[in-house]
């Protein structure tokens, strides 16, 4: 996957280079590293340490998820965009915050035909989402982190985009495959 396309190891590159089927099952298992890292890693740790409060664990699992997934040791710090693992995170913290920046990323990906115009814009909706909603500052903090983060990583996309080279996915077409 990585010889492919972008050369990136998310959904969006797998579905564009193996199919459809194969970068759903990237995208769940992402989705689902994310969620896992808040839920269950953070409590474990929460039973060892009372000091803190609870979603402060939740938001250090959920960042070392992110920072685990987008600058792997493995790939030479060259990971995906953090975007699905980001989506996994805040169904943990914030799933209302989460099914609205989901509603805008589907808005923008279906007007614009663009997964990666649809992930940066869904991302800056969430800090402000968090703000608007009275939020913990923490969680504002974060969530504006996530953003800069995943503006960050899609720099290539707006390379792309700028010289109308980014590539558009359907829902309704059938992905070419390799």
């Amino acid at each position: 996957i990585r010889e492919f396309g972008s050369g990136n190891i998310g959904a969006t590159n797998t579905i564009r280079v193996v199919g459809r089927i194969p970068g759903l099952i990237v995208l769940a298992i992402d989705v689902f590293k994310g969620f896992l890292c808040v839920i269950y890693i953070a409590g474990f740790f929460m039973r060892f340490s009372p000091v803190a409060r609870p979603e402060l664990y939740m938001i250090l699992a959920g960042l070392a998820a992110i920072a685990g997934h987008n600058w792997t040791l493995f790939l030479k710090f060259k990971g995906g965009k953090g975007v699905a693992v980001s989506a996994g995170v805040m169904i943990g913290l914030a799933p209302g915050i989460f099914w609205i920046g989901f509603m805008v990323w589907l808005i923008i990906f279906l007007m614009s035909g663009y997964i990666s115009v649809a992930s940066i814009i869904a991302s800056v909706s969430v800090p402000v989402l968090a703000l608007v909603s009275n939020q913990p500052t923490e969680l504002t903090v974060f969530f504006s982190i996530l953003c800069l983060a995943i503006v960050y990583k899609h720099r290539s996309n707006l390379r792309r985009l700028k010289n109308k080279e980014e590539k558009k996915i359907s829902l309704f077409k059938k992905p070419k495959t390799r």
